[in-house]
């Protein structure tokens, strides 16, 4: 199968000009291998390769030979060898030389050496939209972040399509998959998270069902600021709620395994006396596991119309991550003592900001500018810089900027 272009991809040669080793993170199929494998000079997948153990007891540092970049693929298998590359980095004195690729990350105490000047982290996500091929790419977040005014085509499709999206997610095993293949792929995802790979990120057994029904949780709950004490009572189940540290333990294995990618508040600067809220809001790394831990169908999906819209805002948040992450941004949102709430805040290394509200049908998008110009009137100017862009991100009609200023973008026309 034809390789099909990430925006990861230019970041990856990046830092390979800047780093000696470069480690790429992300959820199982995401496409970590494949992409690393595009720029390895050699490679060794060390979860598979029979030599690997052996090599490993009597000359880890022969796994390191070959040509550069050489690709460790499923390094967190074998964590040791993270010290063995740091010192093989330290005696070349050379940039690119090593891709570290896991869909795990290890417990802190195997990085006991410090990677600073050595290795150089990237996230990678499942594809966007765009990536995926479903996005026209009219509208560019950079140029709105720039001030410019975008405009594009109408978009017009149906909520079966929606549905039929964000059931197949941005998986590049499923780019030539039906719905069904999409649901079945998910939810065996899921089986397996719950019944070995928590296990194995946790370093002790874990119960597959209590599992399961946290991740069910978070699904019903994706796109909102559930509580660890309401993810612990569904979590139990008849057994009772979980307790805190354990339900503590389960968020940071699911965390560790990247399949859960929770969205963290905004701080910022506010005129008012209001209290800025910290919590959390629930995302999977794609809304798309929350169907398959669900088990819903394109036709439940369309029939619930107000969790649908629920994931519609996480499959923007999914977007608008890969999106802002390939020109150096983060994403957030905003939630104040007074309710007043904001989507998605895309911020960039400089401090430059926009803010997003996230709609599902356009009905809604005079709400939606209402609240972030509510929102952009709050923010103390004096200590931080004005939004760069508002904008109202839809499901359907077309690209444009309002008379009151505030854009609004169809998702699927968006690109970085």
């Amino acid at each position: 199968m034809e390789y099909k272009q990430r925006f990861v991809d230019q970041i990856l040669l990046d830092r390979l000009g800047s780093s000696g080793a470069v480690i790429l993170e992300g959820p199982k199929a995401c496409g970590k291998t494949e992409t690393a494998l595009q720029v390895a000079g050699s490679f060794v997948h060390m979860d598979t390769d029979e030599q690997v153990p052996l090599r490993m007891d009597v000359d880890p540092g022969s796994i390191l030979e070959g040509k550069v970049p050489r690709l460790l693929d499923e390094w967190q298998e074998y964590p040791k060898i993270w010290n063995h590359v740091r010192r093989e980095v330290d005696e070349r004195k050379c940039k690119g030389q090593f891709i570290l690729t896991g869909s795990a990350t290890p417990n802190d105490s195997v990085r006991r050496h410090s990677g600073a000047g050595r290795f150089s982290i990237i996230q990678m996500r499942p594809m966007s939209l765009f990536e995926r091929g479903w996005s026209t790419g009219e509208v560019s977040l950079l140029s709105l972040m720039q001030g410019h005014v975008p405009s594009s085509r109408t978009v017009d499709f149906s909520l079966e399509n929606l549905g039929e999206m964000i059931t197949l997610g941005g998986w590049p095993g499923l780019l030539h998959g039906s719905v069904v293949e999409g649901l079945r792929f998910t939810q065996d995802y899921i089986s397996l998270i719950s019944e070995a790979e928590i296990s194995r990120a946790s370093g002790k057994r874990r119960d597959p069902l209590k599992v399961k029904r946290l991740i069910q949780s978070i699904a019903r709950n994706i796109s909102t600021e559930a509580t660890l004490a309401s993810l612990a009572k569904d979590a139990g189940g008849k057994d009772g709620e979980v307790n805190y540290e354990t339900i503590t333990e389960y968020m940071t294995a699911l965390e560790r395994l990247m399949i859960l990618e929770n969205l963290p508040a905004w701080n910022t600067h506010i005129r008012s006396a209001d209290t800025l809220r910290k919590a959390p809001k629930r995302h999977f790394v794609d809304p798309s596991l929350a169907v398959g831990a669900l088990g819903l169908t394109v036709d439940k999906l369309v029939k619930d119309l107000n969790y649908l819209g629920l994931l519609f805002e996480s499959l923007a948040i999914r977007d608008l991550r890969v999106y802002a992450e390939s020109v150096g941004g983060k994403v957030y949102h905003y939630r104040d003592s007074r309710g007043l709430e904001i989507d998605a805040i895309v911020e960039l290394a400089d401090g430059t900001w926009a803010g997003f509200e996230i709609k599902l049908g356009i009905g809604a998008a005079d709400s939606a500018a209402a609240a972030l110009l509510k929102f952009a009137e709050k923010i103390d100017t004096e200590k931080m810089k004005e939004p760069l862009a508002l904008t109202v991100i839809t499901a359907n009609g077309f690209a444009h900027r309002r008379a009151d200023g505030v854009h609004v973008v169809p998702l699927l026309t968006l690109t970085r």
